[in-house]
């Protein structure tokens, strides 16, 4: 896809021409599924996330400026709309924790976290991180995946920075526990 192609279909989308949308929809369909799956293990929730999301994109595309990537621009809002989506679904998504509590909590993890040198599939990866609560996979998802400060996470889900930390330290405590936990699974057949 060139650059001039994109900048044609983002103009025909600018209008409302319907062709241009169709383009954009399937171009980036299967990468903004990716994303929300992230979000949300069930697929049916993730199509719906996944619609909701593009039509916000239509419906406000002219707030795209081409000062960034439009890929980036949509990656934000298909994030905003499964953040929305996990707020619908419960008040609030994230295990608060008292900041004064942080400090003990993050040592704790990095004191037991193993060493390891295990590769894993991008398969084996989501698979894990489905297992997670969805207060875990949220900050996990905001912070490693789409480059997220604690603060940023803090203020989207209407949590305390020392929480945001708390459960990013659990989420990937619980992955990690997770994914060996599979490794030796196999290795015992």
């Amino acid at each position: 896809m060139s650059e001039s192609e994109l900048r044609k279909h983002i103009d025909g989308c600018k209008r409302g021409d319907r062709r241009s949308q169709r383009w954009v929809f399937e171009r980036y369909y299967r990468l903004m599924f990716g994303v929300c799956l992230r979000y949300s293990g069930d697929h049916d929730r993730v199509q719906d996330m996944v619609q909701e999301g593009f039509l916000k994109v239509f419906s406000n595309i002219e707030g795209f400026t081409s000062k960034g990537s439009f890929e980036g621009w949509i990656r934000r809002i298909m994030v905003n709309t499964a953040l929305d989506f996990l707020r619908k679904m419960k008040s609030n998504p994230v295990d608060a924790i008292e900041d004064s509590q942080l400090e003990r909590l993050i040592n704790e993890e990095s004191e037991d976290t193993p060493d390891t040198d295990e590769t894993f599939s991008v398969h084996e990866i989501l698979k894990a991180m489905n297992e997670l609560s969805p207060a875990y996979r949220t900050v996990f998802n905001l912070y490693v995946f789409d480059n997220y400060s604690h603060q940023e996470i803090a203020n989207e889900l209407g949590i305390s920075v020392g929480a945001s930390k708390s459960n990013l330290a659990k989420a990937k405590r619980n992955v990690q526990d997770i994914l060996l936990g599979m490794k030796q699974m196999k290795v015992a057949k």
